[in-house]
């Protein structure tokens, strides 16, 4: 029997954006970031209300298409819950479609306060789960739920039921930061993966599992090696034909040295590195309309509950 929510709870969680790839790791490796969606959720009466302020204001639906209320929904059934009726409000600080996890975010911000509503019942890995199921892969859900650096994969049983999405989370030397060139424009992820080929030599497979595995062992505590970590042969040369600007910033930091690359799907160029981008480029790349966001490594996400 499914417990029923008494209007006047409310729940606030704290989502942290995420970046994923890391150049090789494709649809494998994330990195939870220190920018921040917020999503307050009240029971009410009856109904559905919701409001959106900051990233996507202009855009994003206030309805039960909403991708934060779908998430909520797909929490409160896992956790057998119910809602007489929803106030969602979300505060977003994540650009929206740049590459920076913000569909991930509101997924992980949705199944989370749909825990915290329910008393917490599901487990972390359920909601990496049920917060992955969104998006087909759990390289941004996973890191806004486990925070830091992980390291995830999927499962595809035999009997052709739901894949199974799993992740660990990986420490990240605490002197690493994230240095975002995000583009003024948007970039679908489906459309950018549509550019990928159904095929890849041995030999490019055979680089990017090497380079994967220096990536890890360079996020958690040898930073001198992230440039090398960063390269990828399987999906950021097919995309730079569609994202020619984002080829070219990630291009022009890594002849300097800077472990540069596309940031999932992008266009937003991404970079890891010890000591600070030098302020010339910075520059350059505010003059050539980037917006440039510093960045530290993020925790994982939070949620304050209040009863009624």
């Amino acid at each position: 029997m499914a417990q029923e929510l008494l209007p006047g709870q409310k729940v606030r969680v704290t989502v942290p954006g995420s970046s994923a790839n890391l150049g090789p790791g494709f649809d494998t490796l994330g990195l939870a970031l220190s920018i921040y969606d917020t999503v307050e959720v009240e029971v009410i009466e009856a109904g559905l209300e919701v409001e959106v302020f900051g990233e996507g204001e202009d855009d994003l639906p206030r309805d039960g298409s909403h991708l934060v209320v779908k998430a909520i929904r797909s929490g409160l059934n896992a956790a057998h819950a119910e809602a007489p009726g929803l106030r969602v409000v979300c505060t977003n600080a994540i650009p929206q479609s740049r590459g920076l996890g913000s569909s991930a975010a509101a997924a992980v911000a949705g199944v989370l306060a749909a825990n915290g509503l329910a008393g917490n019942p599901l487990t972390t890995d359920q909601v990496v789960q049920l917060s992955s199921a969104f998006e087909g892969h759990p390289d941004n859900a996973a890191a806004s739920v486990l925070g830091s650096a992980v390291v995830s994969w999927t499962t595809t049983p035999v009997d052709g039921s739901q894949p199974g999405y799993r992740a660990v989370a990986v420490d990240v030397d605490k002197r690493i930061r994230a240095t975002a060139l995000v583009p003024d424009f948007h970039a679908s992820t489906q459309a950018v993966r549509r550019v990928l080929p159904s095929h890849v030599t041995h030999t490019d497979a055979r680089f990017n599992v090497s380079r994967t595995a220096v990536m890890t062992v360079a996020l958690q505590n040898h930073p001198e090696l992230l440039w090398e970590g960063t390269r990828d042969r399987l999906h950021q040369p097919y995309r730079a034909d569609v994202l020619p600007v984002t080829a070219e910033w990630v291009n022009r930091l890594r002849n300097r040295g800077y472990a540069a690359y596309l940031s999932g799907a992008g266009p937003t160029c991404m970079v890891l590195s010890v000591d600070p981008i030098e302020e010339a480029i910075l520059e350059d790349a505010r003059t050539a309309g980037l917006r440039v966001i510093e960045l530290e490594v993020a925790g994982p996400a939070t949620v304050e509950v209040s009863r009624a």
